[in-house]
């Protein structure tokens, strides 16, 4: 067997359809041997490359890309202070690289190193964003003629856009909304949804923790009679001792997780069956060598996975979380965004493809998916603020995004 070593590690910044992705490229002494992998933080991306550069760099080189269990736990522990979401994004990006490497080393696609296909293709949900019902109506129609039965319905984005805010003189900088105007127009919409579809498709909602516990309460009960697949994000990770009397007072299916970065954040919430979907962002959470260990917990719960897969996510890290989802029993839906578009493809070619709601992988050997560098230099980062991070209670006051 050749001995392999690792002889750079490099990263490479691209927006293709305008929201800036960060992606690690793992080289060997093998020119035909080298891995790619997702580490993007879109709104500090800055920082995790940074991270990988001068920190991981020059801590990998000379290593064996095949101890990827010992090179994960020692990545993570040299820098003592650990579990934020700058150093996991940033160990993520090599930890999926160093899958890539040991999947095309063996000739094998990643799902068959997990153990293999659990299911033919990954059923996916995709979102619909009006800023009316009845525009909603119309483009949920829309994305049921094309095939979808998973359906992320909003109105106005996050929170809603408040139509009649009650301000002070002076506002200041930032996207306002009304938590009473966002439940109730909310609710109204999946009255609305029900009654146009019956129970056909599978409907859900994101509150993107944007109310007060004891608000969200109230609005998980209020939605139950029209039979959510499930309420993703109720409560932030600040609040989840709340998600206890959430999980007892409603019926409604909770999803929970894109935020966390802390095996602490998941563990109770896994071991007492307080959610029904574990949301992860897989880059986030560390890479893939923790994300496969948190499933198996999971599948012991009965508890189903639902992956965060937003537009600030590459092709990569798309690709990897259908290689999970598809070799995993307890996959339950990925998320699919509208974002992801001609460019992706052509920057990272082997992107999953969706067709009529399920996300299909190919049968090339690691991730599946490379990059165009000449292509993704054509896409140069983007210097932005996220307006809708920005958000502001009516009175003013800072709110979770």
């Amino acid at each position: 067997m050749n001995q392999f070593t690792i002889t750079n590690v490099s990263t490479l910044v691209t927006a293709p359809e305008g929201i800036n992705l960060l992606v690690v490229k793992v080289t060997t002494n093998d020119p035909a041997i080298f891995g790619w992998g997702c580490a993007t933080f879109t709104q500090r991306y800055k920082a995790v490359e940074t991270v990988v550069n001068d920190y991981l760099k020059p801590f990998l080189i000379g290593k064996d890309p095949q101890r990827i269990e010992d090179l994960w736990q020692t990545m993570t522990n040299s820098s003592y202070w650990r579990n934020g979401p700058v150093l996991n994004n940033a160990i993520s990006g090599v930890d999926m690289a160093l899958w890539d490497i040991k999947g095309k080393i063996a000739g094998l696609p990643l799902y068959e190193l997990f153990g293999g296909k659990c299911r033919d293709a990954v059923p996916a949900y995709i979102h619909v964003g009006a800023p009316t019902i009845e525009d909603a109506v119309t483009m949920v129609r829309d994305k049921v003629q094309q095939g979808w039965r998973n359906i992320r319905v909003q109105i106005g984005g996050y929170g809603g856009k408040a139509q009649n805010l009650h301000c002070p003189s002076h506002k200041s900088a930032g996207h306002y909304y009304d938590p009473q105007e966002y439940m109730d127009t909310t609710v109204a919409l999946f009255a609305r949804l029900r009654e146009e579809f019956g129970n056909e498709i599978s409907f859900s909602h994101d509150v993107h923790e944007r109310l007060a516990p004891a608000d969200a309460l109230n609005f998980a009960k209020r939605l139950e009679p029209y039979n959510l697949f499930f309420l993703e994000d109720a409560l932030p990770p600040e609040q989840i001792d709340w998600l206890a009397r959430l999980r007892q007072q409603t019926s409604i299916p909770l999803a929970i997780g894109e935020l966390f970065n802390n095996p602490h954040e998941w563990m109770d919430v896994l071991t007492n069956r307080y959610t029904d979907y574990l949301r992860l962002h897989i880059s986030q959470a560390g890479g893939i060598t923790p994300v496969r260990k948190i499933i198996a917990m999971a599948e012991m719960f009965g508890i189903r996975t639902a992956w965060h897969g937003p537009g600030d996510l590459s092709g990569i890290g798309h690709a990897v979380s259908a290689q999970l989802s598809i070799s995993s029993p307890n996959c339950g839906v990925q998320e699919w965004s509208n974002s992801i578009g001609e460019n992706t493809y052509t920057v990272f070619p082997g992107t999953p493809m969706i067709r009529k709601g399920y996300l299909y992988v190919n049968d090339q050997p690691g991730i599946g998916v490379t990059v165009d560098e000449a292509a993704a230099e054509e896409f140069p980062p983007v210097a932005v603020t996220d307006d809708w991070t920005l958000a502001r209670l009516p009175d003013g006051t800072a709110a979770r995004p």
